[in-house]
């Protein structure tokens, strides 16, 4: 039987769909449990920006292996597997006791999560055969992924509002058993039948290069040179280049590098990084601005940022019809640059008393992020060998996790690094007091309600204006970045569906 015409494809994209949204929301979710966490856990700056983004270095180090090996023994084992894991993983999480343990078992979440999303995307190649439906089923997928994305405060916030902040995990266990209980039955088997040996000395190259860069640029943004810092990125880098020298010579590369020299899969690789990129950089220090700053509660604070999610739901439905006509290179730009602008009228509306001045910026932000995705994802799907499509697919997830850590460990570097240097403390304020509030607002908030109540206030104007300044020098800062890739990716990406499927077939 065709698979285009096997009626368990729906049920599969279910399955598949259910996957990549609990991955995405796990992605954003703890952004508005961040207050919740520092008031229980007491963790340092350093210590809660490794509980944001330790889960998407792990998995961005792990997805290209993690694709391999879906490649080598099966798609859908390895989803199940990984779906599994996850579940297990997301209990002792929710109970963890100390920040070291939190940031321990969402390493471990990233572990369970690399091997769910290459075996998602690679999976849709082999269900639906037909490219017609191939790009809807692409973009409903996708739009679970930037919807899962952008939904992880709100459902945050619905979760905090009635339970503790262990609830964020706990939510996965049952949404990961329903995806086991429609994919086991539903999913369709694939794999490469020719895979070749599985080298051990490029998976550790890998995850070398990309920890060891991104950890760096993490450092070095918050704390200065310094030569710890320095070595972790040499290392990281020299890691990087002979991992790549190194999959030029093997038979069965990790990554085929050729792919990067075909512009239209480098294009979409760059889309997704920089989609990602400012969707979570800017919901992971906006939930706290409005936590923090505004006052509101979790739930209310998910709320405020409902229409992020509601775009990049429409948007991503919608990014197939437009790409076939308008072209993969100028929606791409589009949605870049709507995130870009999006980003930018944040930053000018900080002290806007109306919700509208708001919901612009996140409308632009969501609706950018589902289109940008979309053609993303499609683009790698449509431009990779059938029987490389694991391999494919994570280097598309890779790229989306390197966007969401870059995201939050770059544009929360630079917000904390201004911050500190904006920071003007009221005189009279004890040793631990100072020290809190220079480690992150989150701290001056925290201890302001102990203090007398002048001196207390003056604490929080101070911390309100230095994070404030922060916020708007950093979101101007991510506008920049977005407003050059769309239109790197614009030259990268070509203008019309058909030779992009033309390239897929030689």
């Amino acid at each position: 039987m065709p698979t285009s015409r096997d009626p368990r494809r729906w049920w599969a994209l279910v399955a598949m769909c259910l996957a990549i949204f609990l991955v995405a929301v796990d992605g954003t979710v703890l952004s508005l449990a961040t207050p919740s966490i520092v008031e229980d856990l007491q963790p340092t700056a350093t210590q809660v920006l490794w509980i944001g983004d330790i889960y998407s270095f792990v998995l961005a180090g792990l997805l290209v292996t993690m694709g391999n090996l879906g490649d080598r023994v099966g798609r859908k084992r390895m989803l199940l597997i990984g779906g599994t894991a996850f579940a297990l993983i997301s209990i002792p999480a929710a109970f963890a006791g100390s920040a070291e343990m939190l940031i321990a078992m969402r390493a471990l979440l990233g572990v369970a999560g690399a091997t769910l999303m290459p075996s998602t995307l690679a999976l849709m190649r082999s269900t639906f055969s037909d490219a017609r439906e191939r790009s809807f089923a692409v973009g409903v997928w996708s739009a679970m992924g930037a919807a899962g994305a952008a939904a992880g405060p709100l459902v945050g916030g619905i979760l905090l509002q009635n339970y503790w902040w262990g609830s964020v995990f706990l939510i996965n266990v049952p949404i990961m058993a329903l995806v086991l209980a429609i994919g086991l039955p539903a999913l369709r088997e694939s794999w490469d039948p020719n895979p070749g040996p599985m080298d051990i000395l490029s998976v550790v190259l890998s995850l070398v290069g990309i920890l060891g860069l991104v950890y760096a640029v993490k450092e070095l943004a918050t704390h200065g040179l310094h030569p710890v810092y320095l070595a972790a990125g040499v290392v990281g880098a020299a890691a990087m280049v002979w991992f790549i020298q190194r999959q030029r010579t093997l038979e069965h590369p990790l990554i085929d590098v050729r792919l990067f020299s075909n512009w239209p899969f480098t294009g979409a690789v760059l889309g997704m990084i920089l989609s990602v990129f400012g969707l979570a950089g800017s919901l992971f220090f906006f939930s706290q601005y409005l936590q923090f700053v505004k006052g509101l509660s979790p739930l209310a604070a998910g709320v405020f940022e409902l229409p992020a999610t509601m775009a990049a739901l429409v948007a991503a439905l919608v990014a197939g019809r437009l790409m076939r006509r308008f072209g993969r290179g100028p929606l791409t730009g589009l949605g870049l640059v709507a995130i870009g602008l999006g980003m930018a009228g944040i930053a000018l509306v900080l002290d806007n008393p109306h919700y509208l001045a708001f919901a612009i910026p996140l409308v632009l932000i969501g609706g950018g992020d589902g289109v940008a995705l979309t053609v993303a994802s499609d683009t790698i799907l449509a431009v990779a060998p059938k029987d490389r499509a694991g391999a494919a697919s994570a280097v598309s997830e890779t790229g989306y996790e390197l966007g969401t850590a870059l995201g939050i460990a770059l544009l929360g570097s630079v917000l904390t690094a201004i911050y500190q240097r904006s920071l003007a403390l009221p005189p009279g304020l004890d040793a631990a007091v100072t020290k809190a509030a220079i480690e992150s607002p989150g701290g001056a908030y925290e201890a302001a309600p102990g203090l007398p109540a002048a001196l207390g206030q003056a604490l929080e104007e101070a911390a309100h204006t230095a994070f404030q300044h922060a916020m708007s020098v950093t979101t101007l800062v991510g506008a920049m970045v977005l407003f050059v890739g769309a239109v790197v990716a614009w030259w990268c990406l070509p203008g019309k569906l058909e030779p992009v499927e033309e390239m897929a077939a030689h």
